[in-house]
């Protein structure tokens, strides 16, 4: 009959053996917390193997993504589809177990991990989806949204900045269905951690207001189910499990020492541990009697069908709740968005307002939160300045956080705020945005590439553009942001010229399904430009003629936001000189170049010299213009100064766009 004991050692056998037939990986993690997951995957987690996608499972997530041998036996094991031919290719090309969870790719894994820390920012952002759905749908004597939260992490997500900045605001936010397991080993690759981290990590969580259950002795899997029966039976903190464990546990010659942290344990030691562990089986091996102890499909499905009963229950009493949280859930845009939307971008176009971008970006929040109740908008501590803000928007702060709300304030948080983000999206039942400067994008730089890679779709409200920031200096001008920004594979990044650009990024920002949005923003007030209807539909091609001229042009001017107004100024001043040229804007390099080859050939004529614009680094517009062509932009810091006198002492000028022009047509 299958024992804890024997429970933990399956995740040992395949961990070792895994990693091993890999030659690659990372065992010390899996076979240390091998108790911890008994504790919770055979006795607490709420899920469902046969429907990962069961609206109100519990949520899992592995911080500390390098132990995903971990999560890989956990899924097998209790009925996901991974077959143990999976396990055996770890880490292969094409296989289903690669060295890092990746969502989407491997059913049942809620997140990609391996970045270390983000897998706690992305915890936090999904126990703050559930508190704020139950907030919204649940009523009395239907409590439709109701799940854990669970998370493990080690040493390394601990040392991580990121995880002071998520930690902190879990407390801040009472998120008690949120429930941290730590892996306490005291070893990262570099050896024993005394030496690099000191932190009292107890008395930190607790100064952030988390429920701390200390000294749980992780291979005990009784004392770890108690400290999370005790962590659900308070309902005010966010809890934090510390388990005492040795990493590698069952390695004789190898536990507690970082040789088992990120290597093979050797055919010798695998040997060795088999022995020392009392597994006469072959390796991949798992008995029957310990493979149905762990299958969850019969459990998770009762647990399921009761959940639909309740929630059919549910619809019955309140249907339209009811729908709307399907809808909700499921990802999908309301019925009547697509209308009114198109109702609102006539309404810019008509009034052609001379305004910055970052308040048109407001005013396209404000008409599509009428449209879209699964806005979350926030910012990092710049919501005046970011103008993130809405009328009717509702904040939600410590005191009033279970009646829910729709804004947040992350504080000085970029990188926090990013991956929170993350977790939104990827609980489900929510489009969140975020904003803070664009020089500050920096900071969030990992958790945006983490959602490109996802294929999830948060929004990014960059504001404060360019050089435009003038007084603030270089340290708040960017530079090359906005060009590394478009490097990000699947990441849509718009530079908007006016309202009516702002408002259709807007549009295909919440649009998209599988793509994040990073929306670059002046601070600036900009022109609006005329256009016909045909050329407002163009803006969603993401390039598109703005500006023609009689006849062929001589040459074609690209540019973006603010820069635009000095193309159409220079266009007008090479006219006078009877030199005919075109305008493209071009707010996004990402969906011009999803068009096909003849609409990007007819708004960029072959053989016709181009010349971009662009007030930050000229990196990536040569695909553009050529190695003939030219580029005006700033490949070096900016200057402390009033705007105005910053763009004339770099060069970002109308004159300089026309010199260009004709630079380009003497070649």
């Amino acid at each position: 009959m299958a024992t804890p004991t024997s429970l933990a050692n399956a995740i040992r056998i395949l961990a070792m053996d895994g990693v091993q037939a890999a030659n690659s990986g990372h065992p010390g993690a899996p076979m240390g917390m091998a108790e911890i997951a008994v504790a919770l995957w055979n006795r607490h987690l709420k899920h469902n193997p046969t429907d990962p996608k069961w609206a109100n499972r519990d949520r899992f997530v592995l911080s500390n993504g390098h132990g995903s041998m971990l999560i890989y036996s956990l899924l097998h094991l209790t009925g996901y589809d991974l077959p143990l031919d999976e396990l055996k290719k770890f880490r292969q090309l094409h296989s289903k177990t690669p060295g890092h969870p990746e969502v989407g790719h491997t059913a049942g894994v809620e997140t990609t991990t391996g970045p270390l820390g983000q897998g706690i920012g992305n915890a936090v952002g999904m126990a703050l989806a559930e508190k704020l759905l139950a907030a919204e749908f649940n009523k009395d004597g239907h409590a439709i949204v109701d799940h854990y939260t669970y998370t493990f992490l080690g040493d390394g997500c601990l040392m991580e900045g990121i995880s002071h900045e998520v930690c902190s605001l879990a407390g801040v936010w009472k998120l008690s269905k949120l429930i941290a397991l730590y892996d306490d080993n005291g070893i990262s690759i570099d050896g024993h951690v005394e030496g690099w981290f000191g932190d009292d990590t107890p008395k930190r969580f607790e100064a952030y207001g988390w429920n701390v259950i200390r000294n749980v002795d992780g291979h005990d899997v009784d004392a770890v189910d108690r400290a999370i029966a005790a962590a659900k039976a308070q309902s005010d903190k966010p809890t934090l499990i510390c388990c005492k464990t040795v990493i590698g546990k069952g390695s004789p010659n190898k536990a507690g020492t970082h040789d088992v942290h990120g290597a093979p344990l050797g055919k010798d030691e695998v040997a060795a541990t088999r022995a020392a562990l009392g597994i006469t089986a072959e390796p991949f091996e798992i008995a029957a009697d310990v493979r149905a102890a762990w299958d969850a499909r019969s459990a998770g499905a009762q647990l399921q069908s009761a959940w639909t009963a309740k929630f059919a229950a549910y619809r019955q009493a309140f249907p339209e709740l009811a729908a709307e949280f399907e809808r909700r859930m499921a990802g999908d845009l309301a019925a009547d968005y697509a209308t009114k939307a198109t109702e609102a971008l006539q309404a810019v176009a008509e009034k052609g307002e001379v305004i910055a971008t970052r308040k048109s970006s407001q005013n396209a929040i404000q008409a599509l939160a009428a449209l879209m109740p699964e806005f979350v908008g926030g910012s990092a501590d710049l919501a005046p300045s970011n103008l993130t803000m809405w009328k009717g928007c509702r904040e939600i702060k410590p005191e009033t956080i279970a009646q829910g709300g729709n804004y947040l304030h992350y504080g000085v948080r970029e990188f926090g705020m990013a991956a929170i983000m993350n977790g939104l999206c990827l609980h489900g039942g929510f489009r969140p945005f975020g904003g803070t400067f664009l020089m500050f994008s920096e900071y969030a730089r990992n958790a945006i590439r983490m959602a490109s890679l996802m294929k999830i779709n948060p929004i990014y409200v960059f504001t404060h553009d360019s050089v435009g920031v003038g007084e603030d200096g270089p340290t708040h001008q960017p530079i090359e942001q906005t060009a590394t920004l478009r490097m990000i594979p699947n990441l849509d990044v718009w530079r908007p010229c006016d309202s009516v650009e702002a408002f259709v990024a807007w549009q295909i920002a919440v649009e998209h399904r599988q793509t994040p949005t990073a929306l670059i923003l002046t601070r600036q007030n900009l022109a609006h430009n005329a256009r016909d209807a045909a050329q407002v539909a163009a803006i969603r091609k993401g390039g598109y003629v703005l500006k023609d001229c009689a006849g062929t042009p001589k040459a074609v001017i690209i540019a973006t936001g603010s820069e635009v107004s000095l193309a159409v100024a220079a266009q007008q001043a090479l006219a006078d000189k009877g030199i005919p040229v075109r305008v493209v804007s071009m707010p996004s390099n990402f969906v011009f170049d999803q068009q096909d080859a003849a609409y990007r050939d007819s708004v960029l004529p072959r053989g016709i010299p181009r010349v971009a614009v662009e007030a930050g680094s000229t990196t990536g517009w040569y695909r553009y213009v050529g190695l003939e062509g030219a580029v005006v932009g700033i490949d070096r810091f900016g200057e402390c100064g009033p705007a105005a006198q910053v763009f004339e002492y770099l060069g970002i000028t109308a004159a300089k766009v026309e010199e260009a022009v004709t630079g380009v047509l003497r070649k």
